[in-house]
């Protein structure tokens, strides 16, 4: 109970605080990472050739299944207890939430304005890049089988979702960077520290003054720059914070 005393002291001291989010919070939704979702009919295709744009080249309808698979899972989850305790703590502390994760779930739960580094299953865009974006559910698709159009220009559309070899969105990144350099606290939620560049943010905070706070049941690349690491799930740990 001293750590989590001592985090909610950070908390209450704190005028601003970043929420870093990572697989773990959604894995605690039941909703599988995207590598333990390669499972059933999918289990004999590469991870690459499903998230890259060589991949939905060569093979838009099979990408756009794929997808539409994992859309059609993530529907059946709900945010679980430490989405809505984040969403609480926004309503008490000027917060931004940072995630990592592309299944929506911060925003289900309420959370103001996350920024979802990596995109967003539910969306779609322009796969020509003409600049259209909007909800998969708003295109119309003959076939669910086959990727719709962009009703824009009329190319495929495609997951709004960063795949291999892509750029973050320029304008997320930004925002995040300038949230983690703000920030007095960050909290680092069900993330292992491995995924780059996103992994790096929560060192910015730390080198800008912020006190780091890394919760999730395993060691991390991040526990050793953490003031507190707090072992357990998140959905256990997040409501005795803001309770």
């Amino acid at each position: 109970m001293a750590d989590i005393d001592r985090v909610r002291e950070l908390l209450h001291g704190a005028s601003k605080v970043v929420v870093f989010t990572g697989a773990g919070v959604s894995a605690e939704s039941g909703i599988p990472t995207f590598r333990d979702a390669l499972t059933g009919l999918w289990s004999n295709y590469e991870a690459e050739s499903l998230a890259t744009e060589a991949g939905f080249t060569a093979d838009p309808s099979l990408v756009w299944r794929w997808y539409a698979s994992r859309r059609a899972a993530i529907r059946q989850c709900e945010p679980n207890a430490a989405y809505h305790a984040i969403t609480r703590l926004q309503s008490r502390v000027d917060t931004t939430v940072v995630t990592q994760n592309v299944d929506g779930l911060h925003a289900r739960a309420g959370a103001k304005d996350p920024i979802e580094l990596h995109g967003n299953i539910v969306r779609a865009r322009c796969f020509a890049g003409c600049g259209w974006r909007g909800d998969v559910d708003a295109l119309e698709a003959v076939d669910p089988g086959v990727p719709p159009h962009c009703p824009r220009c009329d190319a495929h559309a495609r997951p709004d979702v960063v795949w291999f070899g892509e750029r973050l969105s320029e304008v997320a990144w930004a925002r995040a960077e300038a949230a983690c350099r703000a920030a007095d606290v960050c909290l680092v939620i069900g993330t292992s520290g491995l995924v780059h560049p996103a992994a790096g943010l929560p060192a910015l905070a730390r080198s800008a003054g912020a006190s780091i706070v890394v919760i999730g049941p395993e060691a991390t690349r991040l526990d050793d720059i953490a003031e507190v690491v707090l072992r357990g799930r998140a959905g256990e740990v997040l409501p005795l914070l803001v309770s």
